[in-house]
């Protein structure tokens, strides 16, 4: 028997497909609300999906895990029944992505943080104990490294303590998102740009050429030391119990959902935890959000709805449900204020970057 979920899921994308493309705003609104994005905030909006259609008896929101990117360029494509009205991110939208929107003419989004998070680096329960320092990701994962000459090399290491000493000496082979996802991007800005700062050769590079510098920080290795894992972390969990030594990059509400199975490693002697992302402690916390399109409301039924239900107190605030799943919420003020956000219609300025 099809669940009420599945059958939404079905009729919301017959929908699309017989509705236009970018910009097709003259069809006639969905039945139900579409959200597309990010892996890690995926559980959070379903979860308020759930409840949404619990109480509300209306359709059930349409949810999808594409990334990050993948996300916002649906989103991006235009206004209509043809395009999500909810972008889900684990990340700030790029300037690039808001171009891209305001092209399409997506031309007010409501930029919502819902939380925080932190990207976890994990192994096996049974496996070695790892306090990276933040460095030791740079010189484990990047494509080229300093040689001994201060020259980049072609990444040299093969086991963890070539890289440190202090590290388990076990192979390099670290599971990661792709390069659609949110998460991938925040831990090359979070973990692998200040991990290349913190080598003398590397830092004066960005001194002299910041391009030359990103590129050199942002670039993994492609001999399998980093190997793309998909978007499913809850696969890419399985994977780290059945590959003996292995690491996977994750978000933290997939450490929380699966403590029995994977352990984190520290980064710079910090550990991930509520506390430590809350405070800012921990290396590699990040901001949640969720884009929204202002035209989409009032038109999409039940979204202005839904909008109040994830920023509810039950769902968004402290002891919530979504601070079950793994959210590490706002404070009180920060769910206020972006509650206000969206009562007032605020739009967002286009990002810096």
């Amino acid at each position: 028997m099809k669940t009420p979920l599945i059958l939404a899921v079905a009729a919301t994308a017959l929908l699309a497909a017989c509705g236009p493309q970018a910009g097709g705003g003259g069809q006639g609104p969905r039945d139900a609300i579409w959200a597309a994005g990010s892996s890690t905030v995926f559980p959070f909006t379903s979860r308020v999906a759930e409840n949404f259609q619990r109480t509300s008896g209306g359709a059930a929101p349409r949810v999808e895990s594409l990334g990050t990117g993948g996300g916002i360029q649906a989103f991006c494509s235009g206004v209509g029944p043809a395009t999500p009205d909810i972008a889900n991110a684990s990340r700030p939208m790029k300037a690039s992505e808001f171009d891209l929107c305001a092209e399409n003419g997506v031309t007010d989004i409501i930029e919502i943080q819902i939380g925080y998070d932190g990207i976890v680096v994990a192994t096996a329960r049974d496996g070695g104990d790892f306090d990276f320092r933040i460095q030791d990701l740079y010189l484990g994962l990047a494509k080229e490294v300093p040689g001994a000459d201060g020259q980049l090399v072609a990444n040299p290491n093969t086991t963890w303590a070539q890289v440190n000493p202090a590290l388990p000496d076990q192979r390099i082979q670290v599971y990661g998102p792709p390069t659609t996802s949110g998460t991938r991007d925040a831990f090359l800005e979070l973990g692998m740009t200040p991990g290349a700062q913190a080598v003398p050769a590397a830092a004066a590079i960005e001194t002299s050429d910041e391009d030359r510098f990103e590129a050199l920080a942002h670039t993994l290795r492609e001999d399998n030391a980093w190997i793309d894992a998909g978007e499913n972390d809850n696969a890419m969990v399985q994977t780290l119990t059945r590959t003996p030594g292995s690491l996977g990059v994750f978000g933290y509400s997939f450490l929380e959902q699966n403590l029995d199975s994977v352990k984190a490693a520290s980064i710079n002697g910090v550990s991930p935890s509520f506390e430590t992302i809350s405070d800012g402690s921990y290396p590699l916390a990040r901001s949640l959000f969720i884009y929204v399109k202002k035209a989409h409301i009032g038109v999409t039924p039940g979204l202005n709805e839904f909008l109040q239900e994830f920023l509810s107190d039950a769902s968004a605030g402290s002891g919530g449900y979504l601070q079950d799943r793994g959210l590490v919420p706002l404070s009180a003020d920060g769910v206020a204020a972006e509650r206000a956000k969206v009562e007032a219609g605020t739009a967002m300025a286009r990002p810096a970057e």
